[in-house]
Order: structure tokens, then sequence, then C-alpha cells
């Protein structure tokens, strides 16, 4: 399959946003007093799994991203 430059930027801008907001969602969850009563509660587990599955998506997305601009620099070279 070949993305087009505009699909390709579109992709490494989700996934850089992702990976702003994420760490950052995460982080406020860490603050929160739910987070914690004699250990990490369910409400730490879930979100931290969450995020860690949305990062991994992320990255799915800037590798996609990185390879449609490389295929499509190509592509314009050849």
């Amino acid at each position: 399959m070949k993305l087009s430059r505009r699909t390709s930027w579109f992709l490494l801008l989700v996934g850089i946003f992702q990976w702003v907001v994420w760490p950052t969602f995460l982080r406020n969850i860490w603050k929160d007093p739910r987070s914690f009563h004699d250990g990490p509660t369910g409400f730490l587990v879930v979100h931290a799994v969450l995020t860690a599955v949305q990062l991994l998506l992320a990255c799915g997305l800037l590798l996609l991203g990185w390879r449609g601009l490389r295929g499509a620099s190509r592509r314009t070279a050849a």
C-alpha cells in the first residue's frame, strides 16, 4: 500500500501528539488520590495499561508515517 505525503505527515503528527498527551495524562493520574491506597489501586493500573497501549499504537503510527514519507520520497526521486 502506498501512502501519500499528506497522509504520512498526518500519521506522524498524530503519533507525536499521542506521545505528548499520554505521558501527561499518566502523570496526572499518578498524582490523583485514587491511585494509591496501601499500594497501587485498580484505578492506577487500568490507566497505566491504557497509556501503555496508546503509546504502542503511537509508535505504530510514527513508524507508518515515517515509512510512508520515505517511500513517497523514493517514488518522486525515481
